[in-house]
């Protein structure tokens, strides 16, 4: 067992044994009957000497019907049959090529309910540096690596609200080499630097 999966799983096992009030959530703003998806969150497993581990992310395509040009991480729809392990590496594959045999999950974190009709898990592994990726260019127009140190440090993320749907939304973001994170995809990242407390460890 490596050093940085025995970390994030002794954190997400230690964060995930309380209870968490406040996580961030659209549960208000979603539609009434969401449909289930799951994201692979892959964190590379980089030695201290390149800057220490790194989150995968990718660049939609501007041209998507869904969150056109966002950051995400890889991820979608939940199949029949499948559960969201499975789903999450599943549309990593599809979308970077990257293969479910290098992916240790670490486990499923907190759900999150979005106000466009999806309730994603985001699913928590760790893979190997080097992986010969390649972005589907069906969806993806990028991918990139942000330092998980820089990702888990709230102090970061700069935190917004706006007025949407008849109700204040608070979210969060923060510019990294050129990309605009923000949305879904922080709220995710945020709530997973609650329950990981890794820039305390």
């Amino acid at each position: 067992m490596s050093q940085l999966f025995a970390r994030l799983q002794r954190l997400f096992d230690e964060g995930h044994g309380v209870e968490l009030p406040d996580l961030l959530n659209d549960q208000r703003f979603a539609d009434p009957d969401p449909r289930p998806a799951a994201v692979l969150i892959p964190v590379v497993e980089r030695p201290d000497s390149e800057g220490g581990p790194t989150a995968i992310l990718t660049k939609r395509l501007d041209d998507m019907r869904k969150h056109p040009g966002q950051v995400a991480f890889p991820g979608g729809r939940i199949d029949p049959g499948e559960d969201a392990v499975e789903a999450a590496l599943r549309e990593a594959h599809e979308e970077l090529a990257l293969e479910p045999a290098h992916v240790r999950v670490v486990g499923a974190t907190d759900r999150y309910v979005t106000g466009t009709g999806f309730e994603i898990t985001p699913v928590l592994g760790v893979v190997p540096p080097g992986l010969p990726l390649k972005p589907n260019p069906g969806e993806v127009e990028a991918w990139f690596e942000t330092p998980l140190s820089v990702l888990l440090d709230r102090a970061n993320w700069s935190r917004n609200t706006v007025f949407w749907k008849g109700a204040d939304r608070t979210y969060y973001e923060m510019e990294w080499d050129g990309f605009h994170i923000w949305g879904v995809t922080a709220a995710i990242i945020v709530n997973l630097s609650r329950r990981l407390a890794w820039v305390e460890s």
